[in-house]
Parts: C-alpha cells; sequence; structure tokens
C-alpha cells in the first residue's frame, strides 16, 4: 500500500451545495488532501458565502450559480468548469432538501419537489460528468445519502424514499460504469452536531436534555452527535485512488446507529 494512494493532488472535486454544512465541511477535507475545490449553489448570494468561508479557511474554491434539478443549467455548469478549471474527476452530490410533514399531510408537489432535488438531481449530475470520466478512463462519484436509506421514521416520507433511491441508483452507475474504472460509492451520515441541530442539543432550562437528543444520544453506541468534519476522512478515501476496488458501496459514517438496537432501560 501506498499512502499517497490517499491524496488528490491535481485533481477536480465538485462538490454540490457546498456553501455550508456537511457539503463544506467535505469540500475542506477534499481541499486538505490535495483537491481543487468546485461548489454549486442555488443562487449567488449562497455562492458568495460559500466563497467567503472557504477564503477564510485558506482554500481557493470556484463557486458557480445552478440548480441541480435544471438538466440543461447543469450540462452548461459543467462545460464551463471544465473550460476554466479542468474535467472533473471527483462528483459529490451533496445538494438536497428534506421536508417533514406526516405523509397524509404532504401533498404530492410537496413529494415531488423532494425528489426531484434529492434524486433527479443526483442523476441529472452524475450523468453530465461521467461522459468526461469515461473519457478519461477514471473517476469518481459519491452520492450523499442517509441512514434513511435504509430506515424509515415518522414525517420524511419523501426523504426516505429519495435516499433509497439514491442508494439503488449509485449501485446502478457502479455496474453500469464500473468497466470504465469509474467508481460510484455513497456515503450516509449520522446525526450531525451542525448550527442547524444546535437548538436540538442545548440543555433544558432543567438542565435536562432535549427529548430529540436523548433520543439520538440513546441510539447512538458512541453516545454523543457526530461532528461534520468526521466526514472527511470518509469520503477522501472514497474519492481517492485507495478506494479503486471499492464501487457501489454505502458507507454510513453514524456512530454504529444502524448496527444498534438501543439502549435498555435500566
Amino acid at each position: 500500500m501506498n499512502m499517497n494512494d490517499f491524496r488528490l493532488d491535481g485533481k477536480v472535486a465538485l462538490v454540490t451545495g457546498a456553501s455550508y454544512g456537511i457539503g463544506f465541511a467535505i469540500a475542506s477535507g477534499l481541499a486538505q488532501a490535495g483537491a481543487t475545490i468546485v461548489f454549486n449553489d442555488i443562487n449567488q448570494d449562497f455562492v458568495n458565502k460559500g466563497l467567503a468561508a472557504y477564503k477564510e479557511a485558506g482554500i481557493e474554491a470556484h463557486g458557480y450559480v445552478c440548480d441541480v434539478t435544471d438538466e440543461d443549467g447543469v450540462n452548461a455548469m459543467i462545460a464551463k468548469i471544465e473550460e476554466e478549471v479542468g474535467v472533473v474527476d471527483i462528483l459529490v452530490n451533496n445538494a438536497g432538501i428534506i421536508k417533514r410533514i406526516p405523509m397524509h399531510e404532504m401533498t404530492a408537489a410537496q413529494f415531488r419537489q423532494v425528489i426531484d432535488i434529492d434524486l433527479n438531481g443526483p442523476f441529472i449530475m452524475a450523468k453530465a460528468v461521467i461522459p468526461s470520466m469515461m473519457k478519461k478512463g477514471h473517476g469518481k462519484i459519491i452520492n450523499i445519502c442517509s441512514m434513511m436509506s435504509e430506515l424509515g421514521r415518522e414525517t420524511v416520507s419523501a426523504y426516505a424514499a429519495a435516499k433509497g433511491g439514491l442508494k439503488m441508483l449509485t449501485r446502478n452507475i457502479c455496474s453500469e460504469y464500473g468497466e470504465y474504472n469509474i467508481q460510484c460509492n455513497g456515503l450516509g451520515p449520522g446525526y450531525i452536531a451542525t448550527p442547524q441541530t444546535a437548538p436540538l442539543r442545548e440543555r433544558q432550562a432543567d438542565g435536562s436534555r432535549h427529548p430529540f437528543d436523548s433520543f439520538i444520544v440513546a441510539k447512538t453506541p458512541a453516545g454523543r452527535w457526530l461532528e461534520p468534519d468526521e466526514l472527511s476522512g470518509p469520503a477522501v478515501f472514497l474519492a481517492s485512488d485507495a478506494s479503486n476496488a471499492v464501487n457501489g458501496h454505502i458507507l454510513y459514517v453514524d456512530g454504529g446507529i444502524l448496527a444498534y438496537i438501543g439502549k435498555q432501560p435500566k
């Protein structure tokens, strides 16, 4: 084994929706491994905030405005990236949304919106970069899946359907393009401590945990929420030549939740 196989020097990595949060953490990890970072977001304001965040982190990133559900827009963005930065070697399909609505109260339009962004988006992005990867003879696609790729939970029917579909899209890209030395794998985050989840982790007035915080800690063998940068190492592995024999796999970075039935009552 050569430890240089984990390096990403000379590689162009495109991470969708990576202005902040999990996408930003993954892109930052890829940058530390030597990759040139490209990201997109839905509007210029988000892109500008992302560029400022990367600059503050000492990372020179390239930002583009693009909606991942707009096939023509995605194709135009990929052509522009290839012209201005280079062929995309690594695609991380991170952009996504979730709607927490009981299924019997959810409209078909709301369901379709989640499917469109969380499943159609990765399909559109992947098909846009695959031709150049085929021509180059190598490529990496990492789909950000979820524990909802395996489990159901109240109020997230559309998200679970999309992420379950993304798991199978991952396996099918592996099946269809493995012969071109393209590896497609998924990364399934557990519950991550982000600013968005901070209110759920604050202690109550009486000093007790928030009910959802207690639920997550009890369901996680690690006994804690995970940090965003804990996704970086697994992402670097899946983006690097060290994982060339790994294809069609979903790597769950969840602190052990999927392996655990839960803490027994004392």
